[in-house]
């Protein structure tokens, strides 16, 4: 019997087709392989033709935030001096909160101070804010680096937060303190002991603000001496 060309090429088409169809999905799924290895490895180091957002120079001990974003370490950790003392600092470029600093792979190797000093500053800060009872109890570990933060917060001029309701608990429980050792060292001059922890800690908030408008001004002072002096003719 005689075959024909029309009667084999339905045949052909059909079984090209089916294997077509049988090889697609494993073409794909390789693609996708590949560009996510790719993408993997872009996430992995800053974008070579970006520059840090905060101050528009090349990375400095390049770091990623959990939003993306990439910053110098140093530079998102001074943004962080100016945040909530015992929150996280929020992304400049899309507001979420960075929880997690993840440091550019490379510089595990680095043997600079100034970068193991940035790396250390960048461990510690994703332990603050890794949640729960470890967050809480690094927290506590951490006390006098928030402490100090929450000391140069109520010195700055230019915030409004002065942190009354937190002082004022830290008071409180100071006078607990006090009265359950039965100390009686202090005068209180007929207030009670809490009265008097009170008092302290609104006239502590107000001399540290005094004294950071007092530094400001210094600085400032010193600034002008400084310009003028460049302006003088030798």
């Amino acid at each position: 019997m005689e075959v024909t060309a029309d009667e084999v090429l339905p045949e052909v088409n059909a079984t090209a087709a089916e294997f077509l169809d049988q090889n697609e999905p494993a073409e794909e799924e390789q693609m996708e392989r590949d560009n996510g290895g790719e993408r993997k490895r872009e996430s992995e180091t800053p974008p070579e033709d970006d520059c840090c957002p905060i101050c528009f120079s090349s990375f400095t001990v390049p770091c990623r935030g959990n939003c993306g974003h990439w910053y110098c370490g140093s530079c998102i950790l001074q943004y962080w001096n100016y945040a909530a003392v015992s929150k996280p600092c929020k992304c400049p470029m899309c507001v979420r909160h960075i929880t997690t600093l993840s440091p550019e792979a490379s510089l595990q190797e680095r043997q600079e101070q100034e970068v193991k000093e940035v790396l250390a500053k960048i461990r510690r800060y994703n332990r603050l804010f890794v949640g729960g009872l470890t967050g809480f109890l690094q927290k506590l570990k951490e006390l006098p680096l928030l402490i100090k933060r929450m000391v140069w917060r109520m010195m700055d001029p230019d915030t409004n937060t002065l942190y009354f309701h937190e002082v004022r608990i830290f008071a409180m429980l100071m006078s607990t303190l006090y009265t359950a050792a039965e100390f009686s060292f202090i005068p209180t001059g007929g207030f009670r002991i809490v009265t008097v922890f009170d008092y302290c800690a609104i006239a502590m908030i107000l001399i540290l603000r005094v004294v950071g408008i007092y530094r400001r001004r210094r600085l400032a002072q010193r600034v002008r001496h400084i310009a003028a002096a460049e302006l003088e003719p030798e």
